[in-house]
């Protein structure tokens, strides 16, 4: 019986050392999620076909990481920030083969570091630290880890929309309203969750997405039902 790879090898050209080096990615064909979160973390038959565990990419000449969303391109001042906090410290590490749930996790760390010191956009940051919580959520439930970058998250994807940095992102405005929402509530932050629940299913183009706004119609009523049970107990 021949086995087939799951993997498959894909070459960047590091826009910092402008060395190539090869990352290994999952096929689609095995990414088969088994369930979704309602902030749209999926779950795996096996960690190890997790494909957020491949999702930031690390030069192995230079430490400089980054994401399919990052911008492609460096200006000086980036380029020696970066060089000046990352690549002056760092020692050759290989990030381009099969990856545990601990090298993943400062794969995402160096990701983060990287898109800070680059000045990369809210909404670039906020998919990182979302799913840095996501695999920390898949290896312990309700870890104080999860609870840190879920906020982080958060406080981009608001900034994100204050700013309009998502359009043309793939990211529409109803579904970044309900994701904040979402992330506010995971933080028991109810107050803050209704408001962008009720933007939610009062927006003008609410009849574009109505699974979304039913969801968001479905977590706001679990809140108020929560709250009305506390108050009563």
């Amino acid at each position: 019986m021949i086995l087939l790879d799951p993997y498959y090898s894909r070459n960047i050209s590091c826009e910092n050392c402008q060395h190539e080096y090869s990352t290994l990615k999952i096929k689609s064909r095995f990414i088969r999620p088994l369930t979704h979160d309602s902030d749209f973390c999926s779950t795996y038959q096996s960690i190890e076909m997790n494909p957020l565990l491949y999702y930031v990419s690390v030069c192995p000449h230079c430490g400089y990481a980054v994401t399919e969303e990052f911008s492609t391109k460096l200006n000086e001042e980036a380029q020696l920030a970066i060089q000046t906090k990352i690549q002056k410290h760092w020692n050759y590490k290989n990030y381009g083969q099969i990856r545990s749930v601990d090298t993943a996790i400062n794969a995402y760390k160096l990701g983060i570091y990287s898109g800070i010191i680059k000045k990369e956009t809210p909404i670039v940051m906020a998919g990182l630290y979302l799913r840095l919580a996501w695999i920390y959520r898949t290896i312990e439930k309700s870890t104080t880890q999860e609870q840190r970058f879920l906020k982080l998250a958060a406080e981009q994807f608001e900034l994100s929309y204050t700013l309009g940095d998502y359009e043309g992102k793939g990211m529409s405005e109803i579904k970044l309203l309900y994701l904040i929402g979402d992330l506010n509530c995971r933080l028991n932050l109810e107050r803050q969750a209704i408001r962008y629940f009720q933007m939610v299913i009062s927006h003008k183009k609410k009849d574009t997405e109505q699974r979304l706004v039913t969801k968001a119609r479905d977590r706001w009523y679990d809140i108020r039902t929560s709250s009305k049970m506390r108050i009563s107990s």
